[in-house]
């Protein structure tokens, strides 16, 4: 096949080397709820085309690439005193996979306990292109399922609003959980 950026041919859709030059992540940091704080490896901006690609076939193999270039190495750098587990956020199966699942499995570590299908939304409404103001008269009504950790890392793809985010915090203190931090592939905050 041929690289999606340069066109030379790689065994993988984006060659090693457009990876090295244009997939090198960078760390942006923000808070949630005052204190909470929400890492992101890209800037929106950076990657667009490649995040679009998670309502398509070909968004699985980008995201997997995109979690192999951030996630896999965030992880295996990190360590915490206690075991903490990893939650996806809505990680239901869009396409034939969920674009979350694949950034969750990328975490998975000595320290890091990834689990999935534990934090889904009640309401299925897309805060897709949507604004702040939508969202927030649309919550999502995030249901926890139970597992062992107290601490945890919350894992999406994007923080426009950080509402989503904080939402999903929401739910996890009222079932006693500590949320650590976030991990999103990107920022798209101004």
């Amino acid at each position: 096949m041929r690289c999606l950026i340069c066109e030379t041919l790689s065994f993988k859709h984006i060659c090693k080397t457009c990876q090295s030059d244009y997939l090198s992540p960078s760390f942006y940091t923000r808070k949630i709820l005052g204190k909470i704080p929400v890492y992101s490896f890209y800037k929106y901006d950076e990657i667009e085309d490649f995040l679009l690609s998670k309502h398509t076939d070909l968004g699985y193999y980008i995201y997997s690439i995109l979690a192999e270039n951030s996630f896999t190495p965030f992880a295996q750098r990190f360590t915490y005193d206690y075991p903490l587990a990893s939650l996806s956020i809505d990680d239901n199966i869009n396409n034939g996979y969920s674009h979350t699942a694949i950034l969750n499995k990328a975490l998975k570590s000595k320290h890091i306990q990834a689990y999935f299908s534990k934090l889904r939304a009640k309401s299925k409404v897309s805060y897709s292109g949507k604004d702040y103001q939508f969202r927030l008269l649309n919550p999502r009504n995030f249901h926890v399922k139970n597992f062992k950790e107290e601490d945890v890392i919350l894992v999406d793809d994007i923080i426009t609003t950080g509402l989503t985010l904080t939402q999903a915090v929401q739910a996890l203190q009222e079932k006693g959980k500590n949320v650590v931090m976030c991990l999103t592939l990107a920022d798209a905050g101004k």
